[in-house]
Formats: C-alpha cells, structure tokens, sequence
C-alpha cells in the first residue's frame, strides 16, 4: 500500500484558464478518498493529473514518496476504472482481463492465475469465454475492475464507474466496490457527482468546489459539521436548509419575528443551517410551512414549501400517517441543538 501526496497542484489550460489555482491533498495508504462536487469543479482534472493523463501546471503529486509529475500513466504503477469500461469488443473476458499483464510479459501461469483469481473475487468466473455484448452492464463494469485488479498497482482511479448503470445496479455495484476495495487494501480515488454514492463509499470524503476543497474528512463528520453554506447545500439529501437570521440580545432572529434560538454565535446578520429530518411538526413551531409539494418516499415524506410571511424555501422530512397535503400550513421546529450557524458575509461556519 502507498500514500498519495498532492501538494500546492495547479492546472492551466491554453488561454490561461485556470481550473484549479492551488489544491492540496494527503491520502494515507490504504484509504478510499472520494472526490464530489458539481460538474466543473476539476475532480476529474485532478484525477487524470494523478493518473497522468493531463499535465501538472505546478505543485507536485508523490505516489508512495515518489515524483511522479514527469512519469508516464505506464510508470506510476496505477490502474484506472472508466465509466465507459473501454472493453475490447472482439476480446473475451478473460483476455481482456488478461491483456494489460501479457503486454508486460508476464509469464503465461502468473496471468492465468491472475485473472481467475479476480474473476472469482468479482463473480465472473463462468463468463470468461463470453465477449462483453453477451454481458449486463453491471457485468462489464466488474470485468473493467478485474482488469485493473489483476495488475496488483499501487493505486486504483475510479472516474464516474458508475454512471451508466441504472439505479438499483449503481447501488449493488457501489457495496461490491468498497467491499472489493476493503479486502485489497489498495490505496483509492474515487469521482463521483453523486452525493450519496460519495458518503457511503468514502474514508475521507473530499467536496470540491471552482477548483478548491471546501471540506475534507469522514463522511460524518462533514455531514454533521459542514464548515461552509456551500457543503451543507450540497451533502444530504434533501440538503441542509438555509435561512437568513438577524443574532440579537434575545438570541437568533428570523425574517418572521420568531426567536428560533436562545444560543447566539455573534451579534448581527447570520446565516441558520436545519437538516430537514431535524424539523419536527408542532402545533406552536415558529417555521410555520406553506406547503407547495409533497414527496412521499415510503415511510417517510419529503414535504417543500416556503416559510409564511418570507417566501424562504424550506423542506422537512416528516413520518407518520398524518403526511400534510399541498396547500396546507405545516407548524414545524427545529430539533434542540441542531441549528447550524454561518457567517453571512462568508459562508463560513461560526463556532
């Protein structure tokens, strides 16, 4: 297992566009380290500069201690998982799974070894005399991992390998990838634009935003402490609610007059984080809710709307058999102690 240290990377394309100014990251061995962020945000770009595919404007990346800046993709001893699998067509399984090692020259017993063995791991081994059109989607994407597992490397890349899947495949192949991932121990990044595919995936969770890391750590604890307005808007789902609040002597003041919180993180203008599970339907709640759509999910629904008297936006997640119908209003109050506070001017957390 080896780290990987990006220290001070900057990427520059002709024209002088920059995508990313200035990034700095350190993955310890062995770690699954997921990077998610809106389209544009050059998670991708700083895959490939890993991987060695784009070029690395300044700064420096190290796979296990090593520069790696002026290497070739084929020397840095990396595999690479595409969402378009990149199968050879005319190839059978085995052969695909076998061609990067034959063109190393690999002794035949070592490959044929390799590739049975990965193939079982994945659950492939009674498809290797098929060719990929005989195969599932889900199956390709496994035999694309088998060709990256047999090479032993340093380090996986995954770029989007779930995106072309449909909705219950992506979530089946998402649990065989980390728990392929935990069994190998192979030091990983993973992109993705999905949220929740980032949270369940990932020891170190990564948000990107315009080039830069807006947080990075577990799952959790980015989830339970967003340090801007920015990650609490885009981890969760439904995201964290945000409202414009004044912090007096009374404590944190909404639009609508209401105090909604004796705790006070300064005095002035700040911003209120609320989960929409940690809003709870009360017949005295100070977030009385104009509801405009329901989403009923099962057990739960998601119910949107706007806060009476502002026009904010505002969304609750609610259970119970008394799920309110559009047009309704939906008293609601925050869970104690689980208001989130932002700075106004910034984005930043406070306290």
């Amino acid at each position: 297992m080896s780290d990987i240290a990006i220290e001070h990377v900057r990427k520059v394309y002709p024209g002088g566009v920059e995508v990313i100014p200035d990034l700095s990251l350190s993955i310890a061995a062995g770690e699954l380290c997921v990077l998610v962020g809106p389209s544009g945000c050059g998670k991708s770009t700083l895959l490939r500069m890993v991987a060695g595919l784009e070029t690395v404007t300044g700064g420096e990346i190290r796979i296990g201690g090593r520069r790696v800046n002026e290497l070739e993709p084929v020397e840095r001893d990396i595999s690479m998982v595409f969402q378009n699998y990149a199968l050879y067509p005319h190839m059978t399984v085995y052969d695909n799974m076998a061609y990067g090692l034959r063109n190393r020259g690999e002794p035949k017993d070592r490959i044929d070894a390799a590739v049975r063995d990965a193939a079982q791991t994945l659950g492939l081994s009674d498809f290797l005399d098929r060719k990929p059109r005989q195969l599932s989607g889900g199956q390709r994407q496994r035999v694309a991992m088998g060709r990256a597992i047999v090479r032993d490397p340093t380090a996986f890349l995954f770029d989007e390998p779930l995106s072309n899947l449909d909705a219950k495949l992506r979530v089946k192949t998402r649990v065989e990838i980390r728990a392929l991932q935990q069994r190998l121990g192979t030091t990983s990044i993973y992109v993705t634009h999905d949220q929740l595919e980032a949270m369940t995936l990932a020891d170190k969770l990564v948000i990107m935003n315009a080039g830069r890391i807006e947080q990075a750590g577990p799952p959790l604890e980015i989830y339970e402490n967003p340090a801007t307005t920015f990650v609490a808007g885009f981890i969760g789902s439904p995201p964290m609610n945000v409202l414009p609040g004044t912090a007096t002597g009374e404590g944190v003041m909404l639009e609508t007059g209401h105090v909604l919180s004796p705790d006070r993180p300064a005095i002035g203008p700040v911003t209120i984080g609320i989960r929409p599970e940690h809003l709870v339907p009360t017949p005295s709640g100070p977030l009385p809710l104009k509801v405009q759509v329901v989403e009923r999910l099962g057990a739960t629904a998601n119910v949107h709307g706007v806060l009476k008297g502002t026009g904010t936006e505002l969304v609750a997640s609610v259970t119970g058999p008394d799920i309110p119908k559009p047009g309704d209003t939906l008293p609601l109050a925050p869970h104690p102690g689980a208001l989130h506070f932002f700075s106004t001017e910034t984005g930043q957390r406070l306290g």
